[in-house]
């Protein structure tokens, strides 16, 4: 519509009389231009275009501007034709007709294309800085119900009663157990300021967490350690394996006699770092279905990692649970 305002304007303005064909003629342009930038913007949303735009879309896009502007010139040419929409003392080919109308209509199009594309740059930018502005916001949030999750009261007055048992029996390892959990207290409340930490800042925390453990449990916890030293300086969410190895305790060694083993392995597969936590047992299906930690490292994952993180618990052998945790390297 706002093509054809224009082209009477102009033509208003460069000629004095117009002659008794051009509003037909308009018409049927006006009509065909409308159903083939329908289509043509049908076939622009096939093309995703969204920033940033490889070389080759943009190649695709011309393409694509060509083949549309030429069928728009051959049917109105075509139409014009047809329907006899032209002065009879001024009549040209249709192959001359149709190259002018395509070294006219093309910029028009061109125009139109640029400012369709222009526009939705803009829209999906400003979707996109909206997106991050609730992700960043949900992140955190996950992160302080995360840090509540860690700072299980059972765990602390168990850590103390054991500390208190070892005050008059053992005063230096009194000592080293209540260092060890301040070591905890205080990751937990540092976890918030980031988003993620190194697998040995981690596994300093687990090792912390264990040692108060085995105070508790004493000769019924056994603990192997499989780890890559490549795998050191990986990042991962913070507090994410100590909720594992929690985990582990928990429905490992707390539901059954006898001992439990608690093996911790960090590697590479498939340029990928897979860390896995083994324990003694056999897997409740109902684990995770009501429980914050589980539930909570599956949404930072798919949060921090965009769907290309994995997380599963399945029972790997009769005896044996496995907490597996695949997290994409970042390049």
């Amino acid at each position: 519509m706002t093509y054809g305002l224009t082209i009477i304007f102009f033509s208003y303005m460069l000629e004095k009389q117009l002659s008794s064909v051009f509003y037909p003629r308009l018409l049927a342009n006006v009509f065909l231009g409308i159903i083939v930038t329908h289509l043509f913007r049908k076939a622009l949303l096939s093309l995703s275009l969204h920033p940033p735009m490889p070389t080759f879309k943009w190649g695709q896009l011309l393409i694509l501007l060509l083949t549309f502007a030429s069928a728009y010139s051959f049917l109105t040419s075509y139409a014009v034709e047809i329907l006899k929409l032209y002065d009879a003392t001024r009549k040209v080919t249709l192959q001359r007709r149709f190259l002018i109308s395509l070294v006219i209509d093309t910029p028009i199009i061109f125009v139109w294309v640029s400012i369709y594309i222009l526009w939705h740059y803009i829209e999906f930018t400003n979707s996109e800085a909206i997106q991050k502005v609730k992700l960043e916001s949900l992140i955190k949030e996950l992160q302080l119900k995360t840090i509540k999750s860690q700072m299980n009261p059972h765990f602390i007055f168990n850590a103390l009663n054991s500390i208190r048992a070892l005050v008059d029996e053992d005063p230096q390892r009194a000592r080293q157990a209540i260092t060890e959990l301040s070591n905890i207290l205080r990751s937990s409340i540092q976890a918030d300021q980031s988003e993620v930490t190194s697998l040995e800042k981690e596994l300093n925390i687990v090792k912390d967490y264990l040692a108060l453990e085995y105070i508790r449990f004493a000769d019924r916890l056994v603990v192997e350690y499989a780890i890559d030293p490549e795998t050191l300086s990986n990042q991962m969410p913070p507090m994410m394996l100590q909720t594992l190895v929690e985990n582990a305790i928990k429905h490992g060694l707390s539901k059954q006699p006898g001992n439990c083993l608690i093996k911790i392995i960090s590697t590479y597969q498939d340029n990928k770092h897979v860390l896995m936590v083994q324990n003694t047992g056999v897997l409740d299906q109902e684990i995770g279905r009501d429980g914050f930690g589980l539930q909570s490292t599956k949404n930072r994952l798919n949060i921090l990692y965009r769907g290309n993180a994995l997380f599963e618990i399945l029972q790997s052998q009769p005896n044996q649970v496995t907490a597996k945790l695949i997290i994409p390297i970042a390049s």
